[in-house]
């Protein structure tokens, strides 16, 4: 079984001046030139080192990226007359860069500064080192142009497999939900779960930061998870590992009995395995949850009940032929 969104959304850049408003603080930027530039925007999440475009080689220039000057390329250009400088720079700024950073707190040249202001580059200093500066930065930029989605369900964290639980409406997702919060689980986001993809292979799910903490139950009204129930029934953030849809039962309907056939639910062109469980009236659906999440943990490590038991099963039954 597959599921698509329509609303799946792939932000495929974003603005210079998002970038600093947004990691100033953790990257430790300081705006020296070019402020007319940044409404330039990034288009990808890697940072270009330019050491071979400032001899005057482009090929394979990645001039949708940022621009880090560390302490080899700093000190190239110093070891250039300003003329030689102003013409190399201007080779670079000229590509339409987004922007340039100076890591070390090293001081731009005069030339730099000025093809900056000409180009309208917005130029950054940072104490960090070129190292730091690169991991920090692409982690950031990873997290923020992450393919993004909105699923209607309910994301808990359960025996640390995380599991977004769907269903119609009234089906009794918040109340299963408010159940496992009790035996001690987490709640991440209640209804609404928003996710995005990292490293291109990691679902992770959150809420909105308005409704983060709070629990919509039928007949009782809004809760306050982290008041009722302690800080650590609440979490902000959890891999989806596990996608249960509950089902209304209905006479004669098929339901899995070995588990052998394996279902799963695409989210962002990932494949999370689904289960299916029909509600019936007497049935504990909080623990069959549970359980699910124990299984899927199970098989996180090698073991697989069902196919376990299938293999028995034909070995039995080889066995008991042979004897014939």
């Amino acid at each position: 079984m597959a599921g698509s969104h329509k609303n799946d959304r792939i932000p495929e850049s974003i603005p210079v001046r998002e970038f600093y408003d947004s990691f100033k603080e953790k990257l430790r930027l300081d705006l020296v030139a070019g402020e007319e530039g940044l409404d330039k925007v990034i288009r990808e999440k890697s940072i270009n080192r330019p050491s071979l475009a400032l001899t005057g080689y482009f090929k394979f220039f990645a001039s949708k990226r940022m621009q880090l000057f560390g302490a080899g390329e700093m000190a190239y250009l110093r070891d250039q007359e300003e003329k030689v400088q102003e013409a190399r720079l201007t080779e670079v700024f000229k590509k339409n860069i987004p922007c340039v950073i100076v890591s070390r707190q090293l001081a731009p040249t005069k030339p730099m500064l000025k093809v900056a202001k000409e180009y309208r580059v917005p130029l950054f200093r940072t104490p960090l080192k070129s190292k730091t500066f690169s991991t920090e930065s692409t982690l950031l930029l990873e997290e923020r142009l992450a393919p993004r989605t909105m699923v209607h369900g309910t994301l808990l964290d359960v025996k640390g497999i995380g599991v977004l639980l769907q269903g119609k409406s009234g089906v009794g997702k918040s109340e299963c939900a408010l159940a496992l919060v009790e035996r001690g689980y987490s709640l991440v986001a209640d209804d609404l779960t928003y996710i995005h993809l990292l490293n291109d292979r990691e679902l992770v799910g959150t809420s909105s930061e308005l409704n983060r903490g709070y629990m919509e139950c039928r007949g009782i009204g809004i809760l306050n998870i982290a008041e009722l129930f302690g800080i650590r029934s609440v979490r902000p953030e959890k891999r989806v590992d596990l996608v249960v849809k509950f089902l209304e039962w209905k006479p004669g309907m098929d339901e899995e009995r070995t588990g052998l056939e394996t279902s799963t639910m695409t989210i962002l062109g990932i494949p999370i395995p689904l289960v299916e469980i029909p509600v019936r009236p007497g049935r504990d659906m909080a623990r069959l949850v549970e359980v699910a999440a124990m299984v899927e943990a199970l098989k996180a490590i090698g073991h697989d009940s069902a196919k376990e038991f299938n293999d028995r099963l034909i070995a039995y039954m080889a066995e008991q032929n042979s004897k014939k």
